[in-house]
């Protein structure tokens, strides 16, 4: 352990780079923490004020409550990975991080799925039967959703310290937790399937298939002659432009995540770095999305800025 810390800090870069890393990785963890708090606590007052919180609000509480914890965890690790190196290798601390750094990721990833899988079922202008069917019985399926998410999150992050960073065993950089084996090879297999692959599907899916709908109806619109300037018509273009960058921001995070975590690339600071402020930049931006493509936080946040004196008053 001993060797590994210090070729671990011989590794490192200049003391500069590690500052712009921390500026960079801390601003969008910072930036992510704040917008994520702001819609847990309209939701949670929205909750408190009505006495029941609607099924979008439950979907939301739970994702912007794991990238709280998520961005928190992001902070943590890169203060200890090159502030104490020594400390960071130490197995009780490194597997405990790495299990909860994957299971928050985990619940993210699957929670935006199932945010991305209601908003399809209720914007979606299908009439084939099974999104009918859907249409009537999503508010019940999504807290069993939820909860099912959690659970998956939970039961890949538990085999997580056990597998992974085991293949790249002759990067400086690599944290040993046991020889490279079969089971390894399977446990990673699953963790990559349930915890960042198939949420992957489900939100490109259902993505894809709001967008088809959406652009049918602006057809239909544009047919009636209702004019390209119509606000309805706008709104639906709106629309799809944020689930586009809904998808950018998904894909990216979840490819940055599987190089991350399967050693593919060299495991130098570079590409450390690079992957984290990927990672990092998602959770924030996808939050900043939310608030201005859900009309209820949009009208809170411009409310509130003018009393943190974000901007000028008018």
């Amino acid at each position: 352990m001993a060797t590994a810390s210090n070729s671990l800090e011989s590794e490192l870069p200049s003391s500069s780079l590690i500052i712009l890393a921390f500026i960079i990785v801390g601003t969008e963890s910072f930036v992510g923490i704040v917008v994520n708090s702001f819609i847990v606590a309209v939701n949670v007052a929205l909750w408190v004020q009505k006495r029941a919180v609607s099924t979008s609000g439950k979907i939301l509480l739970f994702l912007s409550a794991s990238r709280i914890a998520l961005q928190s965890f992001m902070v943590l690790d890169i203060i200890s990975i090159y502030t104490f190196p020594g400390f960071y290798l130490k197995c009780v601390f490194d597997c405990i991080y790495r299990a909860g750094f994957m299971f928050l990721n985990c619940c993210g990833l699957w929670f935006a799925a199932v945010l991305s899988f209601f908003y399809f079922v209720k914007i979606a202008n299908f009439s084939c039967l099974p999104v009918l069917k859907l249409k009537r019985r999503i508010s019940g399926l999504v807290p069993c959703l939820l909860w099912l998410s959690v659970f998956i999150s939970f039961s890949c992050s538990m085999s997580f310290p056990k597998c992974i960073f085991i293949v790249s065993s002759n990067s400086s950089l690599t944290f040993q937790h046991g020889n490279y084996t079969k089971t390894h090879v399977v446990r990673l297999a699953v963790f990559f399937t349930l915890g960042v692959f198939i949420p992957l599907v489900i939100f490109i899916i259902t993505a894809s298939l709001l967008i088809i709908s959406l652009k049918r109806h602006i057809l239909l619109m544009e047919n009636s002659a209702t004019g390209s300037r119509d606000p309805s018509m706008e709104a639906h273009v709106g629309a799809i432009k944020t689930i586009s960058y809904f998808l950018i921001l998904y894909i990216s995070n979840a490819v940055a995540l599987f190089l991350l975590l399967s050693s593919i690339l060299p495991r130098s600071f570079f590409w450390n770095v690079l992957l984290k402020v990927i990672i990092a930049a998602y959770p924030a931006g996808h939050s900043i999305l939310l608030i201005q493509d859900n009309p209820g936080l949009r009208r809170a946040w411009k409310q509130l800025r003018p009393q943190i004196h974000l901007c000028p008053r008018e």
